[in-house]
């Protein structure tokens, strides 16, 4: 058995509030490693191109305010 499917077999026998108190924390935890990715790509100039093409994009009048 491999270390995912021991992780998933644990989460299927959680009762209903741990199973909650879980989600609580998995979705805080991807958040931050989420965060902490998109703030690498920043630095490593991995998003320059996407940032000049969308304010490119809003000099043409090609975008809306929200």
């Amino acid at each position: 058995m491999t270390t995912i499917q021991a992780i998933e077999q644990a989460v299927q026998q959680l009762p209903a509030q741990d199973l909650a108190e879980f989600r609580r924390w998995f979705t805080q935890f991807d958040e931050a490693a989420w965060d902490a990715q998109i703030e690498a790509d920043a630095a490593a100039g991995k998003l320059d191109a996407l940032a000049a093409e969308a304010v490119a994009e809003y000099g043409n009048g090609k975008a809306r305010e929200l």
